[in-house]
């Protein structure tokens, strides 16, 4: 690993039915991030297009990984020198959508995510809508020597999700998220980002839609679960500065990972 920090932003916003409006939405945010220093920029979910309750527009309105938002997402990235991190309504085949999350540098697409635990819980049915993604294998990418793990949202709630990235060698988890308000939600939310990061011993970095229909408090948790940014409820950005070194250190204090002495195996 390199010895010197990687700057990461959480941008917080609430996406709309409006695919443009969401572009544009994200290109003020990452230009505010960039200008803090920020090299990389995580988006929440469904940042290409969101409609509550969900309708037919979501698979109206879905397009490939490598599509025209993912392309868009691409030429903001090379003008502004960052990695970009958002997701994306991806379209399927069996009527329905994908959940995805994509990584777009200057030259393109790093990485794509399909959300494999869908959000049927706490009275909802992300499943009569989107398809899940496969148990394949961990989407990661590596930039100045970090490497990067990609989920989302209710994949938050199964640290086996999270346990597989850092198998794969992911230093940060990216964790694109529309974290839907509710009772003790809030709670839930921080709770779950820091046990990520503790269990993990790696840095975890959350984007959450805003109030009214997200909790917000988009946050970045270091490796001993200690949050050293956050955003509150408003749309806007955090950055903080990851320390690879912060990372060793830990790991060799607290090798928890090492220690274990169970493997985490698909389910089907």
């Amino acid at each position: 690993m390199s010895t010197s920090s990687f700057a990461v932003a959480v941008a917080q916003f609430a996406p709309i039915a409006d695919t443009d409006a969401n572009l544009a939405e994200i290109a003020r945010l990452a230009e505010r991030a960039a200008d803090r220093g920020a090299r990389l920029v995580v988006f929440p979910e469904y940042s290409s297009f969101f409609v509550d309750p969900f309708d037919d527009s979501l698979a109206a309105n879905a397009q490939p990984v490598d599509g025209q938002f993912a392309t868009v997402l691409a030429d903001l990235a090379g003008r502004l020198g960052i990695t970009v991190v958002a997701g994306l309504v991806e379209s399927a085949e069996d009527g329905r959508i994908r959940n995805a999350v994509v990584a777009v540098d200057g030259t393109g697409l790093l990485a794509a995510y399909r959300k494999q635990h869908l959000y049927d819980a706490f009275g909802q049915r992300e499943s009569d809508w989107v398809e899940p993604g496969s148990l394949e294998p961990p989407q990661t990418f590596v930039l100045d020597g970090l490497t990067f793990g990609l989920q989302t949202c209710y994949d938050l709630r199964f640290p086996e999700s999270t346990r597989v990235l850092v198998d794969a060698g992911a230093d940060v988890i990216l964790v694109p998220a529309e974290w839907v308000r509710g009772p003790l939600k809030e709670h839930h939310w921080r709770t779950l980002v820091t046990a990520r990061a503790i269990e993990s011993t790696a840095y975890v970095a959350a984007a959450d839609h805003p109030p009214p229909l997200g909790v917000g408090h988009s946050m970045i948790v270091d490796p001993q679960g200690t949050t050293i940014a956050s955003v509150g409820t408003a749309t806007d950005v955090a950055v903080a500065h990851l320390d690879a070194e912060a990372i060793e250190n830990v790991r060799r204090v607290n090798p928890a990972l090492r220690l274990r002495r169970y493997r985490v195996v698909p389910q089907g």
